[in-house]
């Protein structure tokens, strides 16, 4: 929990009011609000239901509840100084109940709250990019905002870099048969578990995530005014949102190995159809990540030993952007995939749904309020996700129009 505190505040490091408070997106609240909310979160669920508290703050309760005002009514916060003393009180209480509280009975509550808070941490990142890279509403860019790969230190990573050349279109066959898919550690969401024996047949999948050099020749070809490469959802879409470009675009050639980043499922999907491939399952994509063929064990992570550290993937806010997706060889699948977890998260071709054998925790409207067809599952993680947030059987889930989050995708065949 500390740790998890700890790299929250630092996202908040020499940041000014106006910053804290503003509303960069209709879609998403502005950075200081989850700071509050996740003080919030904290003493509903372990002081007030836990330990049996009355409500601490109960002026902040409509402020920072999810359902409690409209985002953008969200612009109003204390200063930056009063919410940390909010936080700080509560968490004292709750580190305080910690010492009585029987872990056999809540450790699965108590380690759902650090990935909450690891959530909001990452959803404070995005919301504070929007607002580094000059981004509007609509995608306009002011370019002078975009940050350099060289000032922000990921050029130190050339000298672990191995040629890419042409093997940037490199897809690695996955043999039929089964894999397990889901989790059922402590950690597990509710939506990760139970535990699934999936069949699949042979399929091709990309080694690597799409770069934004691979990406640009879809530009260049006019693949966003051409209609043969989008579904009619798609293209209706586009047509509403009037963009040619992805997010946290620059086509400078220093970003040209570094995933694309910033496209909706739209832009994944069309993309797909140009190149002659499609988006991956849910399921191929972990299988690809997470399944040794040989051993015919399920791993946490992509690699052999079950430790994560900055060695193996770009996460946590170590660079606070991409990377290029040859730069952690460490990090590869059984399969040979590289940059599963990490860098940016990836699109997949399903929509987001309950296992068989489903069932809600902590409450019914953390996960299965969103199995209502419309929701597009992204798989891996990104450059802003903490480590108790990160592992192959994690599931997110966003609509298709979303370009804000830190997505790209790999394809497949």
């Amino acid at each position: 929990m500390h740790q998890c505190r700890a790299g929250t505040l630092d996202l908040f490091n020499a940041i000014d009011y106006a910053t804290f408070c503003h509303h960069a997106h209709p879609d998403f609240s502005p950075a200081g609000w989850h700071l509050g909310h996740i003080a919030f979160t904290e003493s509903l669920w372990l002081l007030e239901r836990g330990a049996g508290m009355p409500p601490m703050f109960p002026q902040y309760r409509q402020l920072f509840v999810a359902d409690g005002l409209p985002k953008t009514q969200r612009v109003n916060l204390p200063p930056l100084a009063e919410i940390l003393h909010y936080l700080d009180t509560v968490t004292a209480k709750v580190l305080d109940y910690l010492e009585t509280v029987d872990l056999d009975q809540q450790e699965r509550l108590w380690r759902w709250l650090i990935q909450h808070e690891s959530q909001h941490s990452e959803t404070i990142a995005f919301v504070l990019q929007l607002q580094q890279w000059g981004i509007g509403v609509r995608g306009s860019q002011s370019r002078a905002e975009v940050p350099s790969v060289e000032r922000t230190g990921v050029q130190g990573l050339g000298s672990r870099l191995s040629p890419l050349v042409s093997r940037l279109d490199e897809m690695i066959e996955i043999p039929d048969g089964y894999f397990e898919q889901g989790n059922e550690c402590i950690d597990a969401l509710d939506n990760e578990r139970p535990i699934q024996r999936v069949n699949l047949e042979t399929y091709c999948i990309d080694r690597y995530p799409v770069t934004c050099g691979q990406y640009e020749r879809f530009i260049k070809a006019g693949g966003y005014q051409n209609p043969n490469w989008w579904s009619n959802a798609g293209w209706k879409w586009l047509q509403s949102q009037q963009v040619t470009q992805p997010l946290y675009w620059s086509d400078h050639p220093c970003w040209t190995n570094h995933p694309v980043c910033g496209v909706s499922w739209y832009e994944a999907e069309a993309y797909a159809r140009f190149v002659g491939k499609r988006l991956p399952t849910e399921a191929e994509w972990e299988k690809a990540a997470s399944w040794n063929s040989e051993t015919k064990v399920q791993r946490i992570y992509p690699w052999e030993e079950e430790v994560l550290d900055s060695d193996r993937c770009n996460h946590d806010n170590a660079f606070s952007q991409t990377t290029p997706v040859n730069a952690y060889p460490n990090g590869q699948s059984a399969y040979g995939l590289y940059d599963t977890l990490g860098n940016v998260w990836e699109w997949t071709d399903s929509v987001f749904q309950g296992y068989e054998g489903f069932a809600s925790y902590p409450y019914t409207g953390y996960s299965k309020v969103y199995f209502d067809g419309q929701h597009q599952v992204l798989k891996g993680g990104s450059w802003a996700t903490r480590p108790w947030a990160l592992r192959c059987s994690f599931r997110n889930w966003y609509y298709p129009s979303v370009r804000q989050i830190l997505a790209g995708f790999r394809c497949a065949k």
